[in-house]
């Protein structure tokens, strides 16, 4: 069930090429954690918690009101350098009753990887390749991100996180404290970016299901027309990017590669997983 990157772009490079019916609003990656400091349970409630959010009124209605082509939207499982999976494939989104049908996909949805380290630039890196060759053309490209901890493994996390933005992509950030109570402050420097980037903090997981449902509300909009100034993070509290907006239709292209021995400071071997 583990789809490498390489596969991945190898499939996609077949597929057939994007036609005007296809281009949506939005193209959005839900990456959710599934490494080892994430239970059962805890997984368990991410997912529930993604469902409710995609049956709520409110994130339908702001699905609709994001313009009449809809939006495309998939979920990644990821823990590890070599461990992310594509576990719910894109679906387009353009009613309630389409986003009823991805919400029941969500639930259907099993945990195909189940423990592994922390590899966020290797989960980035993943989700780029999928928004890059899918059957969908997105005026917008969002990579979500949720997780409890910091990259030990893989990738380093920044420079795969300004790959993305090189692409046009934003990618935002949604940082679940019960682990570690200073993440946050991880994620706002080494995973969110692009133009109108964000992240939201969850206390644990049983908040995950109000911080979810908070981001797709902001992802779907889009970012504001002027970005505020920053305030100082909190678990309820959602984090602006600021800097100069970049093009949200930049052409597709594959990512840079990145050297796999440039890794995080904290990064362990590959046997440690």
């Amino acid at each position: 069930m583990i789809r490498t990157l390489g596969l991945a772009a190898a499939l996609a490079l077949s597929a057939p090429p994007v036609k005007a019916s296809d281009v949506v609003e939005l193209e959005l990656v839900l990456a959710v954690d599934a490494s080892s400091s994430v239970t059962s349970w805890e997984f368990d409630l991410q997912m529930q918690g993604l469902a409710d959010a995609f049956r709520d009124a409110e994130v339908q209605g702001a699905i609709q009101a994001a313009g009449e082509r809809g939006i495309a939207v998939s979920l990644v499982q990821w823990s590890g350098r070599d461990r992310q999976v594509l576990a719910t494939d894109w679906m387009h989104i353009h009613s309630p009753s389409s986003s009823l049908e991805f919400a029941d996909e969500l639930a259907a949805t099993p945990r195909f990887i189940s423990g592994g380290s922390t590899a966020i630039g290797n989960a980035i890196e993943f989700s780029v390749n999928l928004l890059t060759f899918n059957a969908y053309e997105g005026l917008r490209r969002v990579i979500d991100v949720s997780g409890d901890g910091r990259t030990n493994q893989g990738i380093q996390t920044s420079q795969m996180r300004d790959a993305a933005i090189g692409e046009g992509i934003t990618v935002n950030g949604l940082a679940i404290l019960n682990e570690d109570p200073s993440v946050d402050h991880y994620f706002k420097s080494n995973v969110i970016g692009g133009s109108g980037a964000f992240l939201l903090s969850a206390t644990d997981y049983q908040d995950f299901a109000r911080a979810i449902k908070q981001k797709l509300l902001r992802e779907i909009a889009g970012p504001p027309i002027a970005l505020g100034p920053q305030i100082e993070p909190g678990p309820q509290i959602e984090q602006e990017l600021g800097g100069a907006a970049r093009s949200t239709q930049a052409a597709r292209h594959s990512v840079t590669p990145v050297s796999p021995d440039r890794q995080d400071e904290l990064a362990i071997p590959v046997a440690a997983e």
